[in-house]
């Protein structure tokens, strides 16, 4: 369906039924047209969730035309037009239409939440034409009822992110028919969680004698039904009140069609953190003692509280949570049981115990049930617990994007099928994030489409923190879960671009794009919540954090660039979905990499520099605290008032103030230097060559707070320097850059010497000039400074091999774009492996010779059955064999998921200088790598990897830039 008018409508605004009928076109159907719209019938017998749907769409009718349609809910006598909203047998336009065979539902009929939306003239005597929306179930019509709303230019963000609504005086609709089939994932939604956040808004603005209640959980019910989830796990922290508290939330949550569940230390919507302790207390034994949490000491006790639960929520649609662990997410408590297999008979009492409880309470309702084998329980799920064939398993991620384990091909088949918990935000080890929606989409895209290829489409769930600045990532996660197969390798970075469009206008889409993917690429580095002192070097490579806060800031500009350019009624959307998660990212970075400055100073005994980098640091704080008020109290009035915070009170926080230091301040005044790869000094030379064409920095300092004057001077005509002298208070960077159509070919060397404030200090450059020829010349990646370093995308050749391949994925790693191997499920290749495993050439030129250490930057996936491999070949040498942590245990795994990368080392020999093939071969599926790295000599160890090597094809013609 399209739009001739993209706006919201308003409520029950008021013309003849028949008045926007009165020019009907064949080809399309107006809803509002010349002032009146067209009515809106819904039959008695549907479902209250479908009527709450059809007055959501008058009222987004009247905010696209200032029009408010009728509802009505009995068939009008005579109308020209109507719109039909309802479910198949329970709405009588609608069934005798299908009796008739006057509307096609041949795709719809039977289905789990399809919908047809079509029109059909004269659908019955008296009425010329009808636009019919048709549900095969309630939330099939419902959600036909919120895609119109979408299509007439009402986003499902409209209220949770203050996208405007286009104004338009007729809104129109394609005849259709428009089939939207059955979702790929059956029951799809969110864990609102580590919610402090989310709570103080509530309470501020929302409801101010509830802490999360049934006024913010009618707004977060009809999100989740445009998006086209099904399914809730509420809030359950201490400062939240727990759901069940309040009658009214699980009464609305079925009124509007959304299944409730309960995480995975929640049995049976059981919420531990509140409801244990009055439960105790009401049951205290013979002795007056308080019954703990623990089946193998109160077994009857515990039993009767999730009864209770089950009896009060029998007549809801719910999902039962079967199975137990400890009290707020802790591990279960077993004092009688010390061994895993007495536990695993423990877990399988509990089961038991609950699948009665549930049979005898519920019945035939408690159809939908989960166990979710998480931390502690999945040690004890792989040992043995018998999670009976209905109940659906829910494989969960290791809290940082990556899916700690997939079901066999036994459990494929299991009659309850299987399920995924995955984090967008996460509380917990080895750090959170909970402030930014972070995580890049092709990451999310890569690893649900590995779920769904083994077989896991019963149930998504994702873990959205205080739900808002995610709403990037679970729009996209949702549309995942609707359509599984929409993206693919090559075009999901095309999404965020058609979701921009639709919230921004099509025209800003891909400008808007390419900032979001420019963001978690920085992310993916190290998310803003991760970061901490001294972990971008500030010597090498031309400035590693330099680089990084180059990148941020040129973002930044671009983000206020496009922002001027909106209308004004854009501003609080922007800034919500696209300013401050940026401009936040950037001062979370900048306050971190001026006080390593501040660090550096202090240990090149700095005198002015030092107090000026504690300074920035500090003001980089408070200009991020500035930006969160400015969210907080202006943005959309002040009606998000609490809604974001780094630094809650009871949960962890990102980063907050770093520590800095200063010296006293003096009249003296001395020459300092250091030059690039020194961390003071110039013992280290700085290096070029004719293939990078590098420029290479030199920092020029004063000791003290007095200014004085400096000059430098070159030893050879063809180094050019960007300054030659100056006045400094505190420093100054000089860039050294080379002259290469005056340099003779060879190498050769060079001094700047640098004087001032009566001492002097010289640099030495040593510089090789292959020749333009050569360079030219040059098939591959070449070596130079000690290193080669390749992206892995960019590949000369690839081959496909055994039903696998490698794939280019964009958006995803520390570069534009990563390689992965496909499909998941594709069978791990551990023999003959130059012959038999899907290849990746590239073209390299080695000057040295020798063994070398190779890294290959791997991105973290898991496989708690299996491994994580690649292999590694120099032309028809060796296969070497790569292997990666699997498991979400460890230090290892605590670096990977906090750096971003997995670092697989081994080594090269290369005999002879020269061209050669570097071979990258697949030996597990779902594998990915980001980049290549050779250390030839003498590479310093830094955070991020060196820049790329010089490749005809892929160098940008620039050197490493601050």
């Amino acid at each position: 369906m399209a739009t001739a008018g993209a706006m919201p409508l308003m409520a029950e605004a008021v013309a003849p039924a028949d008045a926007a009928a009165a020019e009907q076109g064949e080809g399309e159907f107006f809803l509002v047209r010349d002032g009146a719209a067209v009515a809106v019938y819904v039959d008695r017998a549907d479902d209250p969730a479908v009527v709450l749907a059809a007055r959501a769409l008058l009222a987004d009718i009247e905010r696209v035309s200032d029009v408010r349609p009728r509802l009505v809910r009995s068939v009008p006598e005579r109308a020209g037009a109507l719109l039909v909203v309802g479910t198949v047998g329970s709405n009588a336009v609608i069934d005798g239409l299908l009796a008739r065979r006057r509307l096609d539902a041949s795709g719809v009929e039977g289905r789990w939440e399809a919908s047809v939306t079509q029109v059909v003239d004269r659908p019955r005597p008296g009425i010329g034409r009808a636009l019919v929306i048709a549900g095969s179930d309630r939330r099939g019509t419902v959600y036909g009822v919120y895609d119109t709303s979408e299509r007439i230019g009402v986003s499902p963000w409209h209220w949770w992110a203050d996208v405007p609504v286009e104004r338009r005086d007729s809104i129109s609709v394609p005849a259709g028919p428009f089939l939207r089939r059955e979702p790929s994932v059956r029951y799809r939604g969110i864990f609102i969680n580590d919610e402090q956040n989310l709570t103080t808004w509530s309470h501020r603005t929302q409801e101010p004698d509830k802490n999360i209640g049934p006024e913010t959980y009618k707004r977060v019910f009809e999100l989740l039904l445009r998006l086209k989830a099904n399914y809730l796990w509420p809030a359950m922290h201490p400062y939240s009140d727990f759901f069940n508290k309040y009658r009214a939330n699980p009464e609305l949550a079925d009124r509007y069609g959304i299944v409730i569940g309960s995480s995975h230390p929640e049995a049976i919507l059981r919420n531990g953190v509140h409801e244990w302790e009055p439960w105790a207390e009401e049951h205290r034994g013979g002795d007056g003692s308080l019954p703990e949490y623990d089946y193998t000491v109160n077994p009857r006790v515990i039993s009767d509280y999730w009864r209770a639960r089950a009896k009060q929520n029998a007549g809801f649609e719910s999902c039962w949570t079967v199975g137990m662990r400890g009290l707020h997410d802790s591990g279960i408590q077993t004092r009688y049981a010390d061994t895993v297999p007495e536990k695993v008979e423990v877990m399988n009492d509990i089961i038991q115990d609950q699948r009665r409880i549930l049979t005898e309470e519920v019945g035939e309702a408690a159809e939908l049930q989960i166990f979710i084998p998480y931390k502690e329980v999945l040690e004890l799920y792989n040992a043995g617990v018998k999670v009976p064939e209905d109940v659906t398993l829910i494989w969960v991620d290791d809290n940082h994007g990556n899916m700690r384990q997939l079901p066999n091909a036994e459990e494929q088949e299991r009659a309850g099928g299987n399920g995924i918990y995955y984090h967008l935000s996460y509380w917990g080890a080895p750090k959170s994030y909970l402030w930014l929606d972070t995580t890049q989409m092709s990451k999310v895209w890569q690893e649900l489409r590995r779920v769904y290829e083994h077989g896991v489409d019963r149930m998504w769930i994702f873990n959205v923190g205080d739900l808002k600045s995610i709403e990037n990532g679970l729009s996209f996660c949702m549309d995942m879960a609707w359509d599984v197969d929409r993206w693919q390798a090559a075009n999901v970075e095309q999404r965020m671009a058609e979701w921009a469009g639709r919230q921004f206008g099509r025209r800003h889409g891909r400008a808007i794009a390419a900032i979001r993917a420019e963001y978690y690429r920085l992310a993916a580095g190290r998310r803003p919540e991760f970061i901490e002192p001294g972990l971008f070097s500030l010597i090498h490579h031309g400035d590693e954090g330099a680089r990084r806060m180059s990148a941020y800031r040129h973002l930044l500009d671009r983000v206020r660039q496009l922002g001027a350019t909106l209308p004004d009624a854009y501003r609080d959307a922007f800034y919500e979905l696209v300013e401050y998660p940026v401009h936040g990212a950037y001062l979370m970075n900048l306050k971190y990499d001026r006080a390593d400055r501040n660090a550096l100073a202090v240990r090149q005994k700095r005198g002015a520099g030092t107090n000026r980098y504690a300074d920035l640091a500090e003001e980089a704080h408070a200009a991020e605290q500035k930006i969160t008020r400015h969210y907080n109290t202006r943005t959309a009035d002040g009606k998000w008032d609490g809604i974001v915070n780094p630094y809650p009170t009871e949960i962890p926080k990102a980063p907050g103030r770093p520590e800095v230091s200063r010296v006293e301040r003096s009249t003296a005044s001395g020459l300092g230097l250091a030059a690039e790869g020194n961390e003071a000094g110039a013992d280290r030379p700085l290096l070029f060559s004719s293939y990078t064409r590098d420029r290479r920095f030199i920092d020029v300092y004063n000791t003290g707070f007095a200014e004085f004057g400096w000059r430098a001077r070159a030893s050879r005509p063809w180094v050019r320097l960007s300054s030659t002298h100056g006045n400094i208070t505190d420093q100054q960077r000089i860039w050294a850059q080379i002259d290469w159509k005056r340099v003779p070919e060879g190498t050769h060397e060079a001094t700047v010497t640098f004087s001032g404030a009566g001492g002097q200090e010289r640099v030495l450059l040593r510089v090789h000039n292959a020749g333009e020829r050569a360079r030219r010349d040059a098939r591959g990646f070449v070596e130079a400074h000690g290193y080669l370093s390749i992206v892995a995308a960019h590949f000369d050749d690839h081959a496909r091999r055994g039903r696998a391949r490698w794939e280019t994925v964009r958006g995803l790693g520390r570069h534009a774009a990563a390689v992965h191997t496909a499909p998941s499920t594709a069978a791990p290749v551990t023999e003959n492996i130059a012959a038999r495993a899907p290849e990746l050439r590239y073209r390299v030129r080695f000057t040295s010779t020798g063994t070398f250490p190779v890294t290959v930057f791997r991105l973290p996936s898991l496989d708690q059955r299996g491994h994580r491999r690649v292999a590694l070949a120099l032309d028809d040498g060796e296969v070497s064999v790569l292997a990666g942590q699997a498991e979400a245990s460890g230090e290892a795994w605590e670096r990977n998921v906090t750096e971003g990368v997995e670092k697989l080392t081994g080594e090269v020999t290369v005999a002879q200088a020269g061209e050669h093939s570097l071979r990258l071969f697949m030996v597990d599926p779902a594998i990915a790598v980001d980049q290549i790295v050779v250390d030839t000599g003498g590479l310093p160890d830094t955070y991020l990897a060196p820049p790329e090597s010089y490749h005809p094809r892929f160098d940008k013609g620039n050197g490493p830039t601050a």
